[in-house]
């Protein structure tokens, strides 16, 4: 950690704890000055547990999440809370700025409501609407105060007993006429300001997608005792006299309900760390088929936004960078707009624009925090992330809900993860690719070996054979011209014609070891027929007619020729079994006996065997326990 890093680190930890030092001198105050104005035990009590509930989730928020004001607002709620309990202190001024900052929760609340979960409000609206509930508790909240005179108004003009409240350092008109028309102005405006921020928070839910609606479930809490308190306020506006004798018993469960504000708010928060924690199963998740589907599946689940599109680079270039499109092929529009502040991650508008890769980049995972709409829909609430690989070039983008913006850590997380997979899915294809590549091109070597054995076949019968077949008939002739002559010449030229008729037999018998000229001209199962009627030792044969590609013919009986000619020379079988059989889109082949066994599948014949039907991408088994006879099954691809 650099000086400057470490200063910014105290200066942050220093800042933090003022405000829990604030929350808590705060609550001592509010508490001592409640109690002077009359509040029991309980009272105090619940009025701490209301405030520093919400200070102490600011202050987790906060630690949490330092660069999102969400926390920092929530302590202010928890500070503010105790400001109009001040008026119970006895003392004129510090009762003014009670008085004056009574209802100054409320507009931190709303604040809070409008801004959660990224911290900033979402338009001019609501950046309105808070401004206004600032300004009446400033503007409004002085006027009243100018005008409350505790001794006159009594404990109907708040919510405290005030018996010793006051006196009013900012006292100016004495009038309770005024004061009552004031703070009943004030009031309604309340109300008022309460419904537009309700309001608020219901458009934002209709156009928020699931992912959102679950963030923003914490004010939705909020929100129904909101309601609540509006309801209590009209009533008190409308028929103050009737909540004179029920008021006290409302108090209770009103203040102990917005406990459950800041609680919704740390639940909220506690889940998005452990669906953090759960985003390292998305690589396991995706598994040995991270397909862009798969991968898109995964990252919905992981994240809980159904919405989320996932778009990858296709290679493509458009006006303003590269192209992405979704796991379905659709090129992924991205609204005019998306822009990072201090990155390259850019978005405009049609549908090859993109982003660019020109600028510099400020980390692999740039969050857009802007509207993005994804090919064919028109949600707004969305915003974009840029998946970057390790030379900062956009290799993917996620369209999401940008309420998962408000944990920028989890987005991390993901971003890892994701990136983590394509890598392993390139270097998967990249693999795939190098061992199709060596596959064809042991294919190629033992195609170009099999026409060369062929060749050679047809050399040898159309040329020497045919040769000596020519001077065996000549020799024929002589013979018959010499059936009266020289005994010792006929019997020479009976002895040429015998070596001539031996080299002629091994002739065709090298030529049929070659490539047999029935493999080529009937199929497999004829070849190995007249191998097994060949053989010394009685071979079973079960093999159809049918065709199979060439190579694969020549490499199968290649492994019989190799199996029966090792039993037969090394296992002294009573019988060899031979099963030549198609079955679904592969070629099984199986050669066994009943000999000695103990065959070495790493025996130089075995292996070369091997070595030839993998070149085809097929599998060789070699199974001979000494004893049990031996067993070769080949597999091989016909397609």
């Amino acid at each position: 950690m650099t000086v400057r890093a470490a200063g910014e680190h105290r200066a942050a930890v220093g800042t933090w704890a003022a405000g829990a030092a604030g929350a808590a001198g705060a609550g001592l105050a509010g508490s001592w000055a409640y109690l002077r104005a009359g509040a029991g035990p309980a009272d105090v009590a619940r009025d701490l547990a209301v405030g520093w509930s919400f200070a102490v989730a600011g202050l987790v928020a906060w630690r949490l999440r330092p660069a999102n004001p969400t926390g920092r607002l929530m302590l202010a709620e928890g500070i503010t809370w105790f400001v109009g309990n001040l008026q119970g202190s006895g003392q004129p001024v510090v009762f003014a700025l009670g008085a004056w900052g009574e209802a100054l929760n409320l507009a931190v609340l709303a604040h809070l409501l409008l801004v959660y979960p990224e911290g900033v409000p979402g338009g001019p609206a609501e950046r309105g609407v808070i401004r206004t509930g600032y300004g009446l508790v400033a503007v409004g909240g002085l006027v009243r105060t100018l005008a409350y005179d505790p001794a006159v108004e009594g404990a109907g003009a708040s919510y405290l007993a005030c018996g010793r409240c006051g006196p009013n350092a900012l006292l100016l008109v004495h009038d309770h006429r005024l004061f009552a028309a004031v703070d009943l102005t004030y009031r309604w405006a309340g109300v008022a300001l309460t419904v537009a921020v309700v309001l608020s928070l219901v458009r934002r839910w209709r156009t928020s997608g699931p992912a959102r609606r679950r963030v923003l479930l914490p004010a939705w809490v909020a929100v129904a005792l909101a309601v609540a308190f509006v309801g209590w306020e009209i009533l008190h506006v409308l028929a103050p006299d009737t909540l004179a004798g029920a008021g006290t018993y409302l108090t209770v469960p009103s203040d102990l309900s917005q406990v459950a504000v800041p609680v919704a708010f740390l639940t909220g928060l506690l889940r998005m760390r452990l669906r953090r924690a759960s985003v390292g199963g998305l690589v396991i998740a995706a598994g040995n088929d991270p397909t862009p589907q798969r991968l898109q599946e995964e990252l919905r689940r992981a994240l809980g936004d159904p919405t989320l599109r996932l778009g990858l680079r296709s290679g493509s270039e458009g006006r303003h960078g590269p192209v992405f499109t979704d796991p379905a092929g659709a090129v992924l529009r991205i609204a005019s707009g998306a822009v990072t502040t201090g990155t390259a991650a850019r978005a405009a508008g049609g549908a090859a624009d993109p982003l660019p890769t020109t600028a510099p980049a400020t980390a692999p995972t740039t969050p857009v925090p802007a509207t993005a709409v994804p090919h064919g829909t028109g949600r707004r609430g969305q915003a974009v992330t840029v998946v970057r690989d390790g030379r900062e070039t956009p290799e993917a983008v996620l369209v999401h809900d940008s309420a998962l913006h408000s944990d920028p850590e989890l987005m991390r997380a993901v971003s890892a993860a994701l990136r983590l997979c394509l890598r392993d899915s390139r270097l998967r294809g990249e693999n795939d690719a190098l061992a199709t590549r060596a596959l064809e091109s042991r294919r190629r070597l033992l195609r170009a070996a099999d026409e060369e054995r062929r060749r050679l076949e047809r050399d040898l019968h159309d040329g020497a054979q045919a040769r000596l077949v020519f001077a065996l008939m000549g020799l024929a002739r002589l013979r018959a011209r010499l059936a009266g002559g020289d005994a010792a010449l006929r019997s020479d030229v009976a002895e040429t014609e015998r070596t001539l008729r031996e080299a002629l037999e091994e002739l065709r018998d090298l030529a049929h070891g070659i490539h047999p000229a029935v493999l080529a001209r009937s199929g497999l199962g004829p070849a190995v027929t007249a191998l097994a009627e060949r053989c010394p030792v009685p071979v079973v044969v079960a093999a159809g007619p049918e065709r199979y590609p060439a190579l694969v013919e020549s490499t199968a009986y290649f492994v019989v020729c190799e199996a029966v000619g090792n039993a037969t020379r090394h296992a002294s079988p009573r019988a060899v079994g031979v099963t030549v059989r198609p079955d679904r889109g592969r070629l099984v082949v199986e050669v066994s006996d009943d000999g000695t066994g103990g065959a070495d599948p790493g025996g130089g014949g075995l292996r070369g065997l091997a070595d030839r039907v993998g070149a085809l991408g097929g599998t060789l088994e070699v199974s001979s326990a000494p004893g049990a006879g031996t067993r070769i099954r080949a597999e091989l691809p016909c397609g």
